[in-house]
């Protein structure tokens, strides 16, 4: 009896009644297709990595800077104008800042190079004390600045042309969300109009959950950084450490990664406290110590907690995602990102088989309803632009409800409550 002829590419698995059988690998031609599709789209986001970052980076400014438009507009200033106010006022605060705080800084450089020897005898003296450390400070004493120079030159020109693409891009992130603020409400209608009608008020308020995520962002980097710089400033001036504006904004920039930015500042920062003895800079160690685990475990979770809602866990895999990704620039969008794809996440949430559902996700599910029957009756009949302004009015001010409903205290006696029908 002649074996049955197996096609190339299977193999034979025997059966339970003894007889081979075939099991075929086929590649089909519409999963190629999606391989495919999958590869060329990996190698474009790298490609354009920098223009979606410029994106991102006007997208966030976006998010800050619309609640002060929206303040303005308020009060019947006209957008246009509201615009060119805050950009103005904005880029005249930069360079007010700039100016106030670049001359000071190379200033007090310039000091901290020239008392360099100073620090590092005082380093080395310091290290001799000990006989594990004293071959260090021996080699710290021999240490030539002139072979260190020739070797980093090209490192210098490296930073350069990095640091002067930072700043085109820069550049051309304010001008990008200055075009978006400005056009906003075409390009809101654009983005509906392409979203089935029964859909937009979810839309609208996952765009208000992007706008309120962005915000609180900016504005807690904001608070933390002039936290830590401040206090850093007034702890070095009060133990007579020299060079102390150039370290408080160096460890105020440093605070914009959360939780690592600490560890960023305290090394410059007691290394600038050892010319000050070892007493000063045990105290200049211990207070940095303890105001880094103050803004971690109060002040982040109090400024960040309402905004974001991210676990510790995934705010230190956000960072390393995105410090392994972009650098700098993406460990400082990697908590908004985060926060944006686990509130997506939870907006577009799909109800599995089986799953229980609990009473706040059909009282969601009643208040979805009824805003999208109350967007249809007002929205009937009308283009996107304008759809679109109704739809966002009825999220924000159903947004606006939840907010004071969260603030508001619990009714101790439920009997009471206006949605229990009388007896």
């Amino acid at each position: 009896m002649s074996e049955p002829t197996v096609p190339l590419g299977t193999r034979q698995i025997p059966a339970d009644n003894g007889e081979p059988t075939v099991v075929r690998f086929e590649l089909s031609l519409r999963s190629m297709l999606i391989v495919l599709a999958v590869i060329a789209g990996v190698w474009s986001l790298l490609n354009t990595l920098p223009a979606l970052l410029v994106l991102v980076v006007a997208l966030v400014l976006v998010g800050a800077l619309h609640p002060v438009v929206g303040w303005l507009e308020h009060r019947q200033v006209r957008r246009t104008f509201a615009l060119c106010v805050v950009f103005g006022f904005g880029t005249l605060l930069a360079l007010g800042l700039l100016a106030l705080t670049v001359p000071a800084v190379f200033g007090q450089m310039r000091t901290l190079a020239e008392r360099e020897p100073e620090i590092r005898e005082s380093i080395a003296r310091y290290l001799d004390q000990s006989r594990f450390t004293a071959n260090l400070a021996e080699e710290l004493r021999q240490v030539r600045y002139a072979e260190l120079l020739r070797s980093s030159t090209t490192t210098l020109l490296t930073a350069s042309a990095l640091v002067f693409r930072i700043v085109a891009y820069s550049f051309a992130a304010v001008f990008l969300a200055f075009y978006l603020m400005l056009d906003r409400d075409r390009l809101r209608g654009a983005l509906f109009a392409v979203v089935p009608r029964a859909h937009h008020i979810r839309l609208s308020r996952v765009l208000l959950n992007l706008g309120t995520i962005v915000g609180g962002y900016i504005r807690g980097q904001l608070l933390t950084c002039a936290l830590m710089g401040g206090f850093i400033f007034v702890l070095l001036l009060v133990c007579g450490v020299p060079n102390a504006l150039a370290l408080a904004i160096f460890g105020g920039a440093m605070d914009l990664l959360p939780y690592i930015g600490i560890f960023l500042t305290m090394g410059p920062v007691v290394l600038a406290a050892t010319a000050q003895g070892p007493v000063i800079t045990t105290i200049v160690f211990l207070l940095m110590l303890a105001y880094g685990q103050l803004e971690n475990r109060v002040l982040i979770p109090l400024v960040y907690g309402r905004a974001l809602r991210l676990p510790s866990s995934v705010v230190f895999f956000s960072l390393l995602l995105g410090t392994t990704l972009a650098g700098i620039l993406g460990a400082l969008l990697a908590l908004p990102i985060a926060a944006a794809v686990l509130m997506l996440v939870e907006e577009l949430r799909i109800e599995l088989p089986g799953e229980s559902v609990q009473p706040k996700d059909v009282e969601q599910r009643r208040q979805d309803h009824h805003a999208e029957r109350e967007y249809e009756r007002r929205a009937e009949s009308m283009p996107a632009a304008q759809a679109a302004a109704i739809a966002v009015e009825i999220s924000g001010e159903r947004k606006k409800a939840e907010s004071e409903a969260e603030k508001a205290p619990a009714d101790p006696n439920p009997k009471n409550s206006p949605s229990t029908p009388a007896a």
